[in-house]
Parts: structure tokens; C-alpha cells; sequence
């Protein structure tokens, strides 16, 4: 799956700024500047991460997240770029106090790093026209022609089926228009990937079809030796879930509310 990355080696980081993650929500003067989140990601996967069309400001479903996490902790998000593998390394070296990168929590990953609650439910999704009745879940797949992305999870999950006929394209955008051109009865795509078409394209007479095959929750990630950091960000997004901005920032980027 495009969105599972990999953890191993390490990546040279820019400077650190502000403070070190021991003084997330410590003292401080009370006429001093805001204090800083430092914050990291791998700005290459929309929606939740990517650079924006002037190519400085970050935007996406993470970054939204991110910098609402600060606001409610009384902090400002500052927002570093690294790669995916060096997330883990800048977390443990104390360069950035979280990383959030649509990050599987797993259980290789909590050897290393403290994971926030679940802030996202991912797992491969289907779409279908809306007036297609009969498939309402990956059973139905079976005799139906369904379009995937070639190398992807998606197409690997699907060809477990050997009574579906699958056509392989390259890209997800392929995918859609095969769709549309009624060349498939359906396409396996991951959720995310499926929710931003349809939120994005504006397409009315497709729908997506709710049931998860397999399931993977991201969360936000910290230094191992951090909890009381972990507690503040649990907190955080739990107001935000409760105060409604979480389901403001998640229909934004997906076009409807949380489930």
C-alpha cells in the first residue's frame, strides 16, 4: 500500500527550533512569544500531507490536524519537512516533539516512539455508480469487473478473489475514469485515496461503499521518554473532536464528517 512507508535509515535534519520537547507546556515567560510545536512530516502524500501550490505553505487533512493540536495547547505548529525515514530518528534525537505522516500505529513502531489515540481509520475502500445496487460490500465483488492500481495493495487484495476480473491501471485518476467510462463495475482504492476523489472532483454519481477491507489507524507520534507530551495531545485532539473542529478539518479534506 502506497501509504505504508518504510522506517529504516535516517535523513539529515534541519536545525532545531524553539526548544526541546521537555518544554512542551513547561515554564515560560508569561510576556514571551507563543511556544513552538515542532512538528514533523513527509510532505508527499495528499490529502493528508503535501506542499501547496506556492510551494511553501503545507497543506492537508494532517496538517489541519497538526496545527489545531497546537492552537489547543497554546502552541504554534512550525512545520518541518523530512523524510519518512527520519521521522523516527528526529523524534528520538529530540529534533521535533511529534511527527504526524499518516503513520500506521504498529507494534514496531511503539518500540521506538509513544503513539496519540487513533486520529484516522484507514483500510481499502469501494467505489461504485450510485445506481449500482448490487454491490454493497467486497463479497458482491465476486463475477464484477473491478479497476485497481497496479502495485498497490488494492490489487493485491483484490486478486486473493479469483472470481474477480481485475484490470489494473496505473494510476488512481485511471482508475476513476475507467470507472466513469463504464469500463469496471467498481474500483479498490485505498479510503483516502477514494474519499479526496470524490471530495475534490466533485462527482455526484459515484458513491463509496462503506465497508473496510482490512483496517490500519494512524496516529501522531512522539519520543518514547514523553508522555506527559502524549497526555496533552490525547487531550487536544479529544476537545477538538468534542468542540466539532476535528469534523470541520476532516469534511474539508473528505467531504463529510467523521464516522
Amino acid at each position: 500500500m502506497k501509504m505504508k512507508k518504510m522506517l529504516l535509515g535516517a535523513v539529515g535534519l534541519l536545525a532545531a527550533a524553539s526548544f526541546a520537547v521537555a518544554g512542551c507546556g513547561g515554564s515560560g515567560d508569561s510576556g514571551s512569544a507563543s511556544k513552538t510545536l515542532r512538528v514533523g512530516t513527509n510532505a508527499d502524500f495528499a490529502p493528508f500531507e503535501f506542499q501547496g501550490e506556492n510551494g511553501k505553505e503545507y497543506e492537508g487533512f494532517d496538517m489541519d490536524l497538526a496545527r489545531a493540536v497546537a492552537e489547543e495547547m497554546g502552541m504554534t505548529a512550525d512545520i518541518q519537512n523530512i523524510n519518512f525515514d527520519g521521522l523516527i530518528p528526529a523524534l528520538v534525537s529530540k529534533n521535533i516533539d511529534i511527527a504526524i505522516s499518516g503513520m500506521t500505529i504498529n507494534d514496531e513502531r511503539k518500540k521506538n516512539v509513544l503513539f496519540s489515540e487513533p486520529y484516522y481509520q484507514s483500510g481499502l475502500t469501494i467505489v461504485v455508480k450510485k445506481d449500482n445496487t448490487d454491490i454493497n460490500g467486497f463479497k458482491d465483488l465476486a463475477g464484477k469487473t473491478v479497476a485497481v492500481q497496479i502495485g498497490t495493495t488494492s490489487a493485491k487484495e483484490v486478486k486473493k478473489n479469483p472470481d474477480i476480473q481485475v484490470k489494473e491501471l496505473n494510476s488512481s485518476a485511471d482508475t476513476f475514469l475507467e470507472l466513469k467510462a463504464g469500463g469496471v463495475q467498481a474500483v479498490v482504492n485505498d479510503r483516502p485515496v477514494n474519499d479526496y476523489y470524490i471530495a475534490k472532483s466533485g462527482e455526484k454519481d459515484v458513491r463509496v461503499v462503506n465497508e473496510l477491507l482490512t483496517s490500519e489507524d494512524y496516529g501522531i507520534a512522539m519520543a518514547k521518554d514523553n508522555q506527559e507530551l502524549q497526555k496533552k495531545v490525547d487531550e487536544a485532539l479529544k476537545k477538538l473532536k468534542e468542540n466539532g473542529k476535528y469534523d470541520e478539518i476532516y469534511k474539508k479534506w473528505f467531504g463529510q464528517k467523521a464516522e
